[in-house]
């Protein structure tokens, strides 16, 4: 888990300074091993809660593979009249790039269901009324996202083929009016784009330096775990001496998003997801009820061990572990 998140300041026009960082909400007490969610313990959750917030890859899907059971179990849950929203850290689509994904995976989700961190990051800077340039690292996704909210923008996939020679004397000219740099998930990050970025950071006066997320890994096939965008994060944090405004989770911006539209109590909402140092510690900072599912990032072992001290509420071996409970209510009738 990354040591320093910073919060994300109120919404207000020209905001600049960010907050100090929160400490992380952390719940120590708990028995080993943690035991998987009962069936009385899933009615309770479903008694309590009005409104689940689920994580994508490793929830959802496994690469491009949807999870079996999932589709059952989102309309299970709309069927008892339930809301639903899809949070991920994955930059590297737009709202409607991940609309065409769910599509793709025979789901049923509406676009305003789904907060991406690309979105959140492109929200982020309207609501401070940023009005420069913003330097991108990252995909299609953040593109989007800006060009919906009609934000200026340069780099990202237009500078994947850009090199640096370094022959002597070389001088690397950058935009003096960008007043951002963005980093998100990057297939083609190169040594210019992290140049770039730096000079932005470095030498344009409060240039602000935003991530989607600084997630270890990340799952893009359902093969392996593959470097995440905390890897680059990292570079541009260690060419500037600085830390970032962390805009997906477990930054609480997209969840005060999802939140003062539904009028509903912290409590009321449950954080499902698979990994414990965003999706779970994003519940908890929120004050949120939180699941855990086993079917991504997180193993029982790394739950269980000693050095984890970030509990769930809930803990599930996969998402559809829930259908059990409409099977038992049928049984009982």
């Amino acid at each position: 888990m990354q040591a320093l998140q910073r919060s994300v300041p109120s919404a207000r026009a020209g905001a600049r300074a960010v907050r100090p960082a929160r400490k992380m909400v952390t719940c120590t007490a708990a028995s080993r091993p943690i035991p998987r969610a009962t069936n009385e313990q899933k009615l309770d959750l479903l008694k309590k809660v009005e409104c689940f917030i689920f994580d994508c890859d490793g929830v959802i899907w496994l690469g491009d593979k949807v999870i079996d059971g999932v589709p059952e179990t989102l309309d299970m849950l709309r069927g008892m009249g339930k809301k639903v929203f899809f949070v991920t850290n994955n930059s590297t689509k737009s709202r409607a790039g991940y609309m065409s994904k769910f599509q793709s995976l025979g789901l049923d989700v509406k676009a305003e269901e789904i907060y991406s961190s690309s979105y959140a990051a492109a929200a982020y800077l309207e609501s401070i009324n940023f009005q420069k340039k913003v330097y991108v690292i990252g995909e299609t996704g953040i593109l989007e996202e800006l060009d919906m909210k009609g934000i200026r923008h340069l780099g990202g996939p237009s500078d994947a083929d850009k090199r640096v020679t370094l022959r002597s004397g070389e001088f690397m000219e950058h935009d003096h009016d960008v007043g951002a740099v963005v980093v998100g998930f990057d297939r083609y990050i190169n040594y210019y784009k992290i140049q770039y970025a730096t000079l932005c950071i470095r030498e344009n006066p409060g240039c602000l330096f935003i991530a989607t997320n600084r997630d270890a890994v990340t799952h893009l096939t359902d093969a392996q775990e593959w470097a995440g965008n905390g890897s680059m994060v990292g570079a541009i944090v260690g060419s500037t001496k600085r830390e970032p405004t962390v805009v997906g989770k477990p930054s609480d911006f997209m969840l005060k998003n999802i939140s003062a539209s539904l009028g509903l109590r912290p409590d009321q909402i449950c954080m499902v997801g698979d990994r414990l140092d965003t999706d779970i510690m994003f519940g908890k900072n929120g004050g949120l009820t939180t699941s855990l599912v086993l079917s991504g990032v997180t193993t029982e072992e790394v739950l269980n061990s000693p050095e984890n001290k970030v509990i769930p509420d809930y803990v599930l071996s996969k998402l559809p572990d829930l259908l059990t409970v409409k099977e038992v209510a049928m049984v009982a009738a």
